[in-house]
């Protein structure tokens, strides 16, 4: 699988998302859009309308991690919107494979995400229903939290799971993906990559996502 990078807006200015867009327009594969709703999570970020916004304000395709409660309400929405993948939690999804199979309907990649103590075996018959399994590097719902290097074993066994299934799901890591970590976790198997701080954190947003594309693919 080639390497993808999904700069993530949470750790952008979010009184200029437009321009903080623009500033990895081109060299980011995806932007990626944590919304969270101080129920699944602690933490209130955004939802749906500055999504519809940000789909008009960049060519990037809009990734959305939705870290909420009642996801399969919810996530249809977003891909009906626009957004090209929408990654709805397992541990919140009560219906997950129906809400899945919609958000493939709406013309969206679906995505199931882990938290970190989740065990991915439970999950394979799911794999089928998906295209890209996220595996969280941190507690989700803050940015700028420190890579918990004990999640990696389970990127890797993810990994060998998608490879028994035919290897056409992606693998994502989302939480403290830095020029430290990345390579890492490129070795654990994921190929696609969110990064805030470490893309959005830096003088030079557009610089930072190219360092990291190379670090994963050296690794």
């Amino acid at each position: 699988m080639a390497v993808q990078i999904s700069p993530s807006i949470l750790s952008a200015d979010f009184a200029r998302l437009a321009d903080e867009a623009a500033r990895v327009e081109g060299v980011a594969d995806w932007l990626h859009v944590d919304v969270m709703d101080y129920h699944f999570v602690p933490n209130l970020t955004l939802g749906l309308p500055v999504v519809e916004a940000l789909l008009k304000a960049t060519s990037t395709p809009i990734d959305c991690h939705l870290m909420i409660d009642d996801p399969d309400r919810w996530a249809p929405g977003y891909a009906e919107a626009g957004a090209a993948s929408v990654t709805i939690h397992a541990e919140a999804a009560k219906a997950a494979v129906r809400t899945l199979r919609t958000i493939r309907a709406a013309g969206a990649r679906a995505g199931l995400a882990l938290n970190p103590a989740t065990a991915v075996d439970g999950y394979e018959d799911l794999l089928p229903e998906i295209d890209m399994l996220l595996v969280m590097t941190v507690e989700p719902g803050f940015g700028g939290q420190r890579f918990l290097d004990m999640v990696l074993p389970k990127v890797s066994r993810a990994r060998s799971l998608i490879d028994k299934h035919g290897g056409q799901v992606w693998l994502q890591v989302d939480g403290g993906v830095s020029d430290e970590t990345i390579e890492r976790c490129a070795e654990a198997g994921a190929d696609v990559f969110v990064a805030g701080n470490a893309v959005y954190g830096a003088d030079d947003p557009a610089a930072a996502v190219r360092a990291l594309r190379a670090l994963a693919e050296n690794a």
